[in-house]
């Protein structure tokens, strides 16, 4: 048997080193791969590849090359080797060019720049497979061709020559079945009989209930009775699905004598395991390989035909963006394995918050899920789902041994009320997912048109940040933190507030996620300690009895590498003792580069400043991670005090959390206490501190003076 070869031509060397290593990968060793930088260095290839004795199976060529343009190079290429299949590879080819090449039959296939290696490589399989076919068929002529003369010779010669036309035929990898211009059956091969699993002896001389037994043997029947009726040739190759599972791929020719039809050949292909593989290239394609999950593209068309349906039926649509919050932080800290998991648990919670089979959740981004809830009935049923999430995701995620407590945001778009089509309901659930993140954690939104003018304002204050600090336009408030036991106040919280003369009174929610963006979070996070702290000194001074100022800071802050010195220069600036000092730090900053936290809170804590967790159980919530940090303090965040007597499962965190702090050692404070209810439970649960509008809101310096001099609450 010859050997084949394959010839690459492209101008560029690059494209040719990537085409020779797609090839090989996607190949057999069983063809040369040759290439060649030109359409005239290609010519003369060929002709050293037949003189030795290589058969040219395909030639894949580049249509832009200097000196012959690839349509050119194809067409004289066909001229001389007929048989050799073409590919033209190209991302700049013009209806011209390829027109050429298809009036000239030159073409086999036509591939866009950049190609995909799997397209590729099916492409330039199935070309190897029809030249191998045409081979066989070239061959098979040839023997029919000695046949018809051997006929003509002598009668015995003929008998010969049939036998060795029926072996061919037995022999070939295709079911062949043969009809007269009636339709009764002439001859079939035995891989017919197999592919359709039908006894040889049924099918002699009873075409009809043969006819009918192959639609019985298909999941579609009228499907072959349409391609069994045409009477045209046709190159066009049909699939068949059987109920067995086998894919079949069928094709036929009519046979003419003196222009009349004399009969009919069909043949069927077993190509289940080609077709399979490209089902699962495709499936591969359109889904995520973490969660399984459809992507965007999936989504959005499924979202059209929703709409559609909608409009024709009458009813509501829904479309939910959920945004699973820090996960970059937990990926980059724990690893993608760790962050798969995550993944997977959470998508595992969507799931079983949507009961309804027609119901789909894609995956549209890194941290982002797409919800398409395609009839609805109210806002009511929508809200329902978006709180059943918010329940689901509210219990932590166990990874690896450890626990963590995620939040996220639901933003909601509502057919027809929000959108009228896909790409505006998925642009305004995208901008509903904003406006939770905005508000607060752990919520839904639904899509609000005024969000763009509060956007406008947005980039206003970001622009008025730069000079406020300048400007004088920050002040401090403060709030006192309570020891339950004495009711005497133990510390003070300093808290950031921006008195704008445009705006008037901003809220720190607002201002401080722009400081953190543009970066001016560490020249106002200074001011604040060394106000904070130079404030601290004045009460002392005034003889009021000394208290702890608690200042909180911010990620950037804690990126600084001068933090520590600065901190440092600040108590001694102020002459503040250090014992007097507590920095809150939330638990994302402890995540972010485990062994430079340590260090840092390990010299802080030298330096005698109290260390204090801010808004614990509402990020990871880590014992194995809390314990290598010299915390004294754990603060409970007010999301889980608010509800407390009236929510079990925000009673089971709170209990959990201060049995871990009394455990590591550690004070415990909660956040956010406004009734008589909640501190005399939290007190009952064995809580130390509390903070919260009960005994005072943040206040000016001079009120907050007035509040220490009283020294304690009634």
């Amino acid at each position: 048997m010859n050997r084949v070869a394959i010839i690459c031509v492209d101008d560029e060397e690059i494209i040719l080193s990537s085409l020779e290593k797609q090839l090989k990968r996607g190949l057999s060793q069983d063809y040369d791969i040759e290439l060649a930088s030109s359409g005239n260095a290609a010519l003369l290839l060929c002709a050293e590849l037949e003189a030795e004795g290589i058969d040219i199976a395909v030639v894949i060529s580049d249509q832009i090359m200097p000196g012959m343009s690839g349509d050119e190079f194809l067409i004289r290429l066909h001229a001389i080797y007929p048989k050799t299949l073409k590919i033209l590879l190209t991302g700049h080819a013009g209806a011209d060019s390829v027109g050429n090449i298809v009036n000239a039959a030159a073409l086999y296939r036509y591939v866009s720049k950049p190609w995909d290696e799997t397209d590729l490589i099916l492409t330039v399989k199935e070309a190897l497979r029809r030249y191998e076919q045409e081979q066989q068929l070239t061959k098979q002529n040839i023997v029919l061709k000695q046949t018809s003369k051997l006929l003509k010779q002598s009668n015995h010669k003929v008998s010969q020559s049939l036998k060795l036309l029926l072996a061919i035929f037995e022999a070939t990898g295709d079911g062949i079945l043969v009809l007269d211009d009636r339709d009764e059956v002439i001859i079939f091969n035995q891989k017919f009989a197999a592919l359709w699993q039908i006894k040889p002896s049924v099918i002699e001389g009873n075409s009809q209930y043969i006819l009918g037994l192959i639609s019985t043997r298909l999941n579609e029947p009228n499907i072959f009775k349409i391609i069994f009726n045409q009477t045209f040739d046709s190159s066009k190759k049909e699939l068949l699905k059987l109920n067995n599972g086998t894919i079949l791929e069928s094709f036929f020719q009519t046979q003419k004598l003196e222009g009349k039809l004399v009969g009919r050949v069909w043949g069927f292909r077993d190509v289940t395991v080609r077709e399979r593989e490209k089902t699962l290239f495709k499936h591969k394609s359109q889904h995520d390989t973490v969660t399984e999950l459809p992507k965007r593209n999936i989504l959005t068309c499924q979202l059209s035909e929703a709409i559609a349906s909608a409009q024709k039926n009458s009813h509501l649509l829904a479309v939910m963006f959920v945004g699973l919050e820090r996960f970059k932080v937990i990926n980059d800290t724990l690893g993608h394995q760790a962050g798969d998991l995550l993944l997977k648990q959470f998508v595992k919670r969507l799931k079983d918050c949507l009961r309804e089979d027609n119901n789909v959740i894609a995956r549209w981004g890194n941290n982002e899920f797409t919800l398409l809830l395609p009839k609805v009935h109210d806002l009511d049923e929508v809200s329902a789902v978006a709180e059943q999430i918010l329940t689901a995701l509210k219990s932590p995620f166990s990874i690896e041994n450890q626990f963590f407590y995620i939040t996220t945001s639901i933003g909601i778009a509502t057919y027809p009320e929000h959108g009228t089509d896909a790409e505006t309901l998925l642009k305004n659930a995208d901008t509903a997912v904003s406006q939770a993140q905005k508000l607060s954690r752990h919520n839904y939104q639904y899509y609000d048109s005024t969000f763009s003018s509060k956007t406008h304002k947005l980039l206003t204050l970001d622009n008025l940040l730069h000079s406020a600090l300048a400007k004088k336009e920050f002040v401090l408030y403060y709030q006192p933190i309570v020891d339950l036991q004495t009711n005497k106040i133990a510390k003070m919280e300093a808290l950031l507030r921006w008195q704008n003369p445009q705006f008037g009174l901003i809220s720190p929610s607002i201002f401080i996620p722009l400081a953190e963006e543009n970066g001016s979070i560490v020249a106002i996070g200074e001011w604040v300690l060394e106000t904070a702290c130079a404030q601290n000194k004045v009460w002392q001074k005034m003889g009021l009895d000394p208290v702890k100022i608690s200042v909180n800071l911010s990620v950037r802050q804690f990126q600084q590498q001068n933090l520590v010195c600065a901190i440092a220069n600040i108590l001694k600036q102020t002459q503040l003792n250090p014992k007097y000092l507590e920095l809150e730090i939330t638990e994302s900053i402890t995540m972010q580069n485990t062994e430079s936290t340590k260090a840092i809170l390990a010299q802080l804590n030298k330096m005698g400043v109290f260390l204090s967790m801010d808004d614990f159980g509402t990020g990871y919530s880590s014992l194995s991670y809390l314990k290598q940090f010299p915390f004294h303090t754990l603060k409970i965040d007010r999301a889980f005090v608010k509800d407390l007597h009236c929510n079990s499962q925000d009673l089971a965190i709170v209990k959990a959390v201060i049995a871990l702090g009394k455990g590591l050692n550690l004070n415990i404070v909660a956040e956010g206490v406004e009734t008589e209810e909640l501190r005399d439970l939290l007190k009952n649960l064995g809580c130390e501190y509390i903070q919260g509008y009960l005994y005072s809101k943040p206040v000016p310096a001079a009120d907050a003076t007035k509040l220490l001099r009283q020294h304690y609450f009634n």
